[in-house]
């Protein structure tokens, strides 16, 4: 399976403001796996540590700052020579040794010529405290589960080639758009995590698939109860398993009161904070304007909650795979396709998506390009466009206006209507055009 953060990778090796690199991102997205496969793709050795498996590393850093020193250690250790800039010396799990995770600003300040790469499981909730790694001193790069673009390019590679060649406003051949909105249907039911991904190419059993799926969420509840920290594990678990009945309200917007009756914004927050920044969780938080710039009009106190895999939403909410092959009207049908095409844009945009919501209208999505606002409507059929959407269009007349449908690639007057499969190459695509 091939990753697109590989491309992040290189140009990070090449970049001559390199620091140490972290990779942020939920347990099991594949970061072990890229940290090697870099290693393996772009030097001529790789030299690897798991703080988790090796207890004994620890105490080098405990008792080290400088980094020489540690390289030398380090080499002694694995027998082999560290040589600057052709071995990658990869640090997993750094979670489990602050002073590892501290010494990377040594690295930074005295030996930058060693290419140095760090990950971990619930890193993300670390570094949400400054105080306890080296602000300025590292890369951060975020991973996470496959795209459909990395899914298809894994399970179809005839379909895939014909994906990357689709143009600018370019029809659709109707054979195509009917096999890879089939390929869309098998990533609801598949999703993004690698593991589920690498099932189904060798035994194309959904059971197995749906049985490494409750396994992951398993082991995601198993980490909460494992968290020491300030944050009550009870009410993480809480808020992790409330979010499919959540987004299966009429309007989504998280309710502290559907975690746990009579619940408050100060009994659930910081546990809500935990998730995003392990990963778990996407908040999208509502807008009181749409325009730019918008994080200036965040509503904080009004937000909804996506999972970080469709696959594993899926499984948590307990849909059937049936329901979504046979293409019937399921319930949840709407919120699972929310949280598909939320996944596919994040990155896509420097600022991450946002919602607007009042009495009156609601949109789906708002994008910002530049300084254009997009209105974002999401069908998870092919629906014609809700009031609210074709209001906001007929006032405004933005220059983008974006409906995700299972409509075929097609501009209606001043909507752009994207198929769902191509949601992930809508910047390149519809606003650059230079796919």
């Amino acid at each position: 399976m091939r990753r697109k953060a590989i491309q992040d990778l290189i140009k990070w090796k090449s970049s001559e403001e390199r620091k140490p690199l972290v990779l942020k991102g939920a347990r099991q997205v594949g970061k072990t796996w890229l940290m090697k496969e870099f290693g393996k793709a772009c030097y001529e050795s790789f030299v690897y540590f798991n703080f988790d498996e090796e207890e004994e590393l620890k105490s080098i850093f405990e008792t080290n700052k400088n980094p020489q020193r540690i390289i030398e250690l380090l080499s002694l250790i694995v027998e082999k020579k560290i040589i600057p800039g052709k071995t990658l010396i990869i640090f997993d799990e750094i979670q489990e040794c602050p002073s590892a995770l501290n010494a990377l600003k040594y690295f930074k300040e005295k030996a930058s010529e060693y290419h140095v790469i760090a990950a971990g499981s619930l890193l993300g909730t670390l570094l949400a405290q400054p105080k306890s790694y080296p602000v300025g001193m590292i890369n951060l790069l975020n991973i996470y589960p496959m795209t459909f673009e990395e899914f298809l390019e894994a399970t179809d590679t005839f379909l895939y080639t014909y994906y990357c060649n689709i143009k600018k406003e370019q029809p659709i051949e109707s054979l195509f758009h009917t096999r890879l909105l089939e390929a869309y249907h098998y990533y609801l039911i598949i999703g993004g995590m690698p593991e589920c991904v690498a099932s189904w190419i060798k035994q194309k059993d959904p059971a197995m698939v749906s049985k490494i799926q409750r396994e992951l969420i398993a082991i995601y509840e198993n980490d909460f109860s494992k968290h020491n920290g300030k944050v009550n594990s009870g009410r993480i678990l809480m808020v992790f398993r409330s979010i499919a009945s959540q987004l299966a309200k009429a309007n989504e917007k998280f309710m502290y009161g559907a975690v746990r009756e009579g619940g408050r914004a100060r009994d659930f927050e910081e546990a809500i904070e935990w998730l995003v920044s392990a990963g778990i969780l996407n908040r999208v938080y509502n807008v009181s304007k749409m325009e730019h710039p918008l994080p200036a009009f965040d509503k904080l106190d009004q937000f909804k909650l996506f999972f970080f895999d469709t696959g594993l939403l899926k499984s948590m909410a307990g849909i059937d795979n049936s329901a979504i092959l046979l293409k019937s009207d399921y319930q949840f049908k709407g919120p699972l396709t929310e949280n598909f095409v939320l996944q596919q844009l994040r990155g896509q945009f420097q600022v991450e998506p946002r919602y607007f919501s009042d009495k009156n209208s609601e949109i789906d999505f708002v994008l910002q390009f530049g300084t254009e606002i997009i209105p974002v409507e999401v069908k998870s059929g092919e629906d014609k466009s809700a009031p609210s959407f074709k209001r906001y269009i007929s006032d405004q007349k933005p220059q983008y206006a974006l409906r995700f449908s299972k409509r075929g690639y097609r501009q209606d007057g001043r909507v752009t209507n994207v198929p769902l499969y191509l949601v992930g190459k809508v910047d390149a695509m519809v606003m650059r055009g230079d796919v």
